[in-house]
């Protein structure tokens, strides 16, 4: 009987011990460590796509590394010309803060302004700027950045002229720089025949002085200062045109049109393009 008893007594604490020693509680608590695992992810999966909208934002190429290379034409004050050795301006001042906003050094190419799309084309520049109007024939080559400047197509002729009015250039031989928007209105308004191409705004203008052409169409600008240097030169209180100036950038580089866009802004935004502006254009009246 004893042994009976002590048979049953060992065989109830086997099975006492066997429901403690059970692996089903120990399991619980797996999911809350996988939720744990999910919620450390999504901090870690922020921050990547984050970071990979900053590498969005930087992945533009230049022709040379941590350079940003402007090309223009230096002969049309006050955007582009020579002081000294350097190029300065409107354009070369807009450039240099667009370049410090990109963390890039600023060189500028001068050349032929009919050379410039080439060049921005064929990847020897990443922009061209130099008081260039955003046309529709243009952009089929390049892209243009946003609008940085407004200009104004006018016409010089000789004080003693009888050229009143646009309309008075009808017949009449005109000086233009090349490849300008000033050329291709006025050979669209006046037959190319009527139409003296020069490389430099400067030779146009040196043209009519010396009676080779009646007048010359060219940004209201430039204008003031060729005639502010020549004596017997005067403006036409007309307009020939109103247009809006832009960089121009190669198709292919979108990224970099898109960070020069926002220095662009940027620079509205604080100042400092109308600042660049008001030290070369006056608007004193």
């Amino acid at each position: 009987m004893k042994k009976m008893i002590v048979m049953l007594l060992t065989a109830s604490m086997l099975m006492a011990l066997a429901g403690c020693g059970s692996s089903a509680p120990a399991a619980a608590p797996a999911p809350a460590a996988e939720e744990k695992k999910e919620e450390a992810a999504a901090p870690a999966a922020e921050a990547k796509e984050a970071d990979d909208d900053e590498d969005d934002d930087a992945d533009f190429t230049t022709v040379t590394d941590g350079v940003l290379t402007m090309a223009t034409n230096a002969y049309f004050p006050p955007y582009e010309y020579y002081e000294g050795g350097n190029i300065v301006g409107i354009d070369a001042d807009i450039a240099a803060a667009i370049a410090e906003k990109l963390g890039l050094e600023l060189h500028i190419e001068d050349m032929e302004f009919d050379s410039i799309i080439t060049a921005v084309q064929a990847g020897k520049a990443d922009m061209g700027l130099a008081g260039m109007t955003v046309t529709e024939e243009r952009k089929q080559n390049v892209n243009f950045s946003e609008s940085y400047a407004t200009g104004v197509q006018v016409v010089i002729v000789t004080e003693d002229s009888d050229i009143q009015s646009i309309d008075d250039l009808a017949d009449k031989q005109i000086g233009v720089q090349l490849a300008t928007t000033g050329d291709i209105y006025c050979t669209d308004d006046f037959g190319e025949d009527h139409v003296e191409q020069f490389n430099k705004g400067n030779d146009a203008v040196m043209a009519l002085k010396t009676g080779k052409v009646d007048a010359v169409v060219i940004d209201n600008e430039p204008a003031k200062s060729y005639v502010a240097a020549t004596d017997g030169l005067k403006i036409l209180d007309t307009e020939y045109v109103v247009e809006e100036y832009a960089a121009a950038i190669n198709k292919d580089n979108t990224a970099l049109l898109d960070a020069i866009d926002d220095a662009l802004e940027d620079l509205k935004e604080d100042g400092t393009l109308d600042a660049i502006i008001s030290k070369y254009i006056s608007t004193e009246k």
